[in-house]
Formats: structure tokens, sequence, C-alpha cells
């Protein structure tokens, strides 16, 4: 039998970059919520089975409100977040009762994944305990000291700019959570719970249009994206 494939979608963040009183998860992109395009990607990608959104407690209504408008069906269940992302996404998991299923977790706010990207990280964690998809930084990376200036220069072709949708098996990324949280560790990336856990993680190629909605900047970038035909930007830049 095939494996279930599971998105868990951490969207209980504070945004607190991107102003304010503003919750970027809510805010229009173009006709619709950030989240709404998210779930909408996701829920067309014919390897996704469901779609798990994980959410602040106030929020939840109004998701649920807006995946009935939108007719989100792999939508089935909704789970209230934690203090921080790791909690949050432990939540998703929780939810899930199939531990071979794979997990593919997503942020709430990166709504231009497209289903060839999916189908390539699901492909991707074949032999391995993770797979995470990115690119290469335009920018040269530096790293600071305690007192703010320059401690070095990585060389730039040795990193990567990880992105999401991460997938891993439920029992790998439970396992790889069980090991932070009984050492204190915390992170914002699953995959670095599963490489500290002595997992091996693949890397495929990401997209440079599956950006994360961070900023008010980040909004102004994803409606030139939305209205650019596919592939059009990729390589420009």
């Amino acid at each position: 039998m095939p494996r279930r494939v599971i998105a868990v979608v951490p969207a209980a963040g504070s945004g607190v970059r991107f102003g304010p009183g503003a919750n970027k998860t809510f805010s229009p992109l173009l006709d619709k919520p950030v989240l709404v395009w998210t779930l909408k990607a996701l829920a067309s990608a014919p390897d996704i089975d469901e779609i798990i959104p994980v959410l602040k407690e106030q929020d939840i209504d109004e998701c649920r409100r807006l995946v009935e408008e939108h007719g989100i069906s792999k939508v089935k269940r909704i789970v209230p977040g934690g203090a921080e992302r790791q909690d949050s996404v432990r939540n998703g998991l929780s939810a899930i009762d199939d531990d071979e299923a794979i997990v593919l977790v997503h942020d709430g706010v990166r709504p231009l994944v497209d289903a060839s990207l999916i189908e390539k990280i699901i492909q991707g964690i074949e032999g391995y305990d993770g797979c995470v998809c990115a690119v290469a930084p335009k920018d040269t990376i530096k790293e600071t000291s305690p007192d703010g200036t320059i401690a070095s220069t990585p060389p730039r072709d040795k990193l990567i700019a990880v992105q999401t949708p991460q997938a891993f098996r439920r029992v790998t990324l439970m396992g790889a959570y069980a090991k932070a949280d009984a050492e204190g560790f915390r992170t914002t990336d699953e995959s670095a719970l599963v490489e500290r856990a002595g997992g091996r993680v693949n890397v495929v190629e990401g997209s440079y249009r599956n950006i994360k909605i961070t900023t008010p900047e980040d909004m102004l970038v994803a409606e030139l994206f939305m209205k650019s035909p596919p592939g059009g930007c990729d390589t420009c830049c």
C-alpha cells in the first residue's frame, strides 16, 4: 500500500518582522489571504493526501471558514499551535496516527510552492531520513562575533538557503523531536533536528519563486511572481 503523504502547515508564528499588529498569515495577497494561497497550492499537488494547518487558537475559526469558502477538501482538521514553531509542528505531528506516513512540513506563508517541487521532494526522501529543497544564496554570507564584528566569511559555494517543504517519515521526525526535547534543544528548522539525531538529509533544488513572506516587501515580490509565468523569474537573478 502506498504511504500516505500529509502536509503539516505551521502558521501560528508572531510575525514580528511583518509589522506591529499585522497578521501576515491572513494578509491579502492579490485576491486571497496568504494562507489560502498556500493551502490551495498544497491541495493541488496529487501526491498530498491530507493537509493539517497549525494555527493560534484565536485563528482556528477563521481558518476553518476560509477552508470551507474555498473548498480546500484536503484540510480535514486544524490543530492549535504552541509557543514556538517547534511546539506547533510537534502538535501537528501528534495528530497523525500513521508512523510510516511521509510528513511534509511547509511554512504557511510560502504561497508559491508548486506540485513539481513537492513531487521532487517526496521522491528525494527515498534512501534518506529526510529531504529538503534549497537554493544557492545570492548574497555573500558573513558570520558575526558577539560584539557585532565580522568573524568569518564562509565560502558561498558551500552554502545553501533551505526552504520548505521538508519531507520526513513521521516516525523519524518524532524520534528527532523526542531527542531534542530531552536535551532542551530548540530550532526553527525540522531538518536540523533530524541531522542532530544522526539522520541523513537529502537536498534537492528548490525555487527562487518559493519565497517566504516575512516582511511587507515580500508581499510585493510574491505579487510579481504570481503575475509572471512560472520559470520566467527563476533564472533571471
